[in-house]
């Protein structure tokens, strides 16, 4: 089992204590209220967030207002947007959907004085406080660390193939920030380390699961010496795992997913997927809310903190310790 984690004790630990100080002495006679926007209302990566979200709400007091689209779609999040900054909550955290076109939206919240926190996604370069562009305005992004989380998807599969053979990445599309990231660290780390893998052309599948099948029986078709694929996020991971389901080709093309909700354990028990990446969605919501109420109160907080992946598979999937890190549904 391979576990890691960007939180950084001197970041986190003042962080805790002064909110908790703020919350003792400070702010007691007011009742904040921090709304979470999530990238979309279903997905058990968001419902885990706001899971951690609500314990930290509950923890200093505050009010939390959960509110989404049901699409990971910048066309149906920015409406959504729009209503809460018309409610005028204290602060908001939201998971981009786009990190070019939610940086105008988003600023409309800045304007009229709501502090905003990208959580899991971001705008611009996800570098804020800067003083350079127009997306640095965000007070902090808390998330996994994308390109860190593609690297280890990269080993992941390297050993699952033997460190040699044809592989390629089944993406959504270009501009989620996420994505991009995870794609990037993975074809960083082979190209550095592994050097008997050669990465194939990416593959686009606009977040469906059977574009996403399709594309790896076409990849196979033209590449019968094809060993693995990597699914930059879950529909794309179980789409292609489908897909080399439907070429007759399990337990030879190798498959690592990127996130781990419940029914992740059934498909790695089964070998349909056999290495899955997992984000720690809660401590993404607990500190996205923990940072809001502390710069409420008066406190400075770190404008960007990371939190902590685990690597689950058939050896470990039934271990306790890994098993709390499969998101709620």
């Amino acid at each position: 089992m391979e576990r890691r984690s960007l939180l950084k004790a001197a970041a986190a630990l003042p962080l805790i204590t002064t909110v908790s100080m703020a919350g003792q002495a400070v702010a007691q006679d007011k009742k904040f209220t921090i709304a979470l926007i999530p990238g979309l209302t279903t997905d058990a990566f968001y419902i885990t967030m706001r899971k951690g979200a609500e314990a930290a709400a509950k923890a200093v007091g505050a009010d939390l207002v959960f509110q989404g689209a049901p699409d990971f779609n910048p066309v149906t999040q920015v409406p959504v947007l729009d209503a809460v900054i018309a409610k005028k909550p204290d602060a908001i955290l939201i998971a981009p959907t786009d990190k070019d076109q939610l940086i105008q939206p988003l600023k409309k919240a800045a304007d009229a004085g709501i502090p905003v926190i990208t959580v899991d996604t971001f705008i611009g370069s996800g570098v804020y406080q800067t003083g350079a562009g127009d997306a640095d305005f965000p007070l902090a992004y808390i998330a996994s660390d994308n390109v860190l989380g593609g690297e280890m998807a990269a080993r992941a599969l390297s050993t699952a193939v033997g460190g040699k053979g044809k592989v390629y990445v089944s993406n959504v599309k270009p501009g989620i920030s996420t994505t991009d990231q995870r794609e990037e660290g993975f074809k960083k780390e082979l190209a550095a380390n592994h050097p008997g893998i050669e990465v194939l052309e990416t593959q686009y599948n606009e977040n469906d699961a059977n574009k996403a099948a399709s594309q790896l029986q076409a990849v196979f078709a033209r590449n019968y010496d094809l060993v693995g694929v990597f699914g930059a996020n879950l529909f794309s991971a179980l789409g292609a795992a489908n897909g080399v389901q439907q070429a007759g080709q399990s337990g030879k093309i190798r498959v690592v997913a990127f996130d781990a909700p419940t029914s992740i354990v059934d498909n790695i028990n089964t070998g349909l997927v056999d290495v899955a990446i997992a984000q720690h969605p809660a401590e993404i919501g607990y500190f996205g809310v923990m940072s809001a109420y502390a710069h409420l109160t008066g406190n400075s907080i770190p404008t960007a903190i990371g939190t902590g992946f685990t690597v689950i598979d058939k050896g470990n999937v039934a271990d306790p310790n890994v098993a709390k890190y499969i998101y709620s549904d």
